[in-house]
């Protein structure tokens, strides 16, 4: 089985939303990370030397090949990225490799023959 991670930075208002849009979509689990800051097109605004900006979180899930790309579509979506500047970012890459994940073969060999 060949795998993809798909990297998300995501509002942490819009986190929980990201999330069950990527299991609905057919993602099994995903790891996230809290208080990310990062910076767009425009610098962050500052007010006496505090920055004004709202937290990130950065979403981490390991997904299936096949399954990929119409979770990244979905939550991208969800998370109004295109939408709205500023909202968040998602991007996808290769995994080589991956132990931990035997367990869920059979759940996502069920998945892929059904989106295949």
């Amino acid at each position: 089985m060949h795998f993809k991670l798909i990297i998300a930075f995501v509002e942490d208002s819009k986190t929980d939303a990201v999330m069950d849009a990527a299991r609905e979509a057919g993602a099994t689990g995903c790891t996230v990370i809290s208080n990310a800051r990062g910076e767009g097109l425009t610098k962050n605004k500052t007010f006496f030397g505090l920055t004004l900006s709202t937290q990130r979180d950065v979403v981490l899930l390991l997904v299936e090949k096949h399954l990929s790309r119409h979770i990244l579509e979905h939550i991208g979506e969800v998370g109004e990225f295109d939408a709205k500047p500023g909202t968040g970012i998602a991007v996808q890459i290769d995994v080589e490799d991956a132990v931990g994940v035997l367990h869920q073969s059979a759940e996502l060999g069920v998945k892929v023959e059904e989106q295949l």
